[in-house]
């Protein structure tokens, strides 16, 4: 059962952010990201990252590495369309 809910939420936060990627990508426009939050977020995955790693748990890792993955492709498009141009 507790797995059922763990790995439901973990695919919640995984997939988080990918609207805000399609959004930013569709649009060419990061203005309205908060690169201190995406940072932020990416800085409290990679703990628990290393939570999961010392935990042994497989879902914490997986999760939180995708979310890892997805936090960095959206700092990516917030540098490169910060300024709301059009590349």
């Amino acid at each position: 059962m507790w797995l059922v809910i763990g790995s439901l939420a973990a695919c919640c936060t995984m997939f988080a952010f990918i609207p805000q990627i399609i959004k930013v990508v569709r649009t060419k426009s990061a203005k309205d990201v908060s690169a201190i939050t995406v940072l932020q977020l990416s800085f409290g995955v990679t703990l628990w990252i290393a939570y999961g790693i010392h935990l042994k748990d497989a879902v914490i890792i997986v999760a939180n590495s995708i979310t890892l993955c997805s936090t960095i492709v959206l700092y990516l498009l917030y540098l490169r369309y910060k300024e709301g141009s059009r590349h």
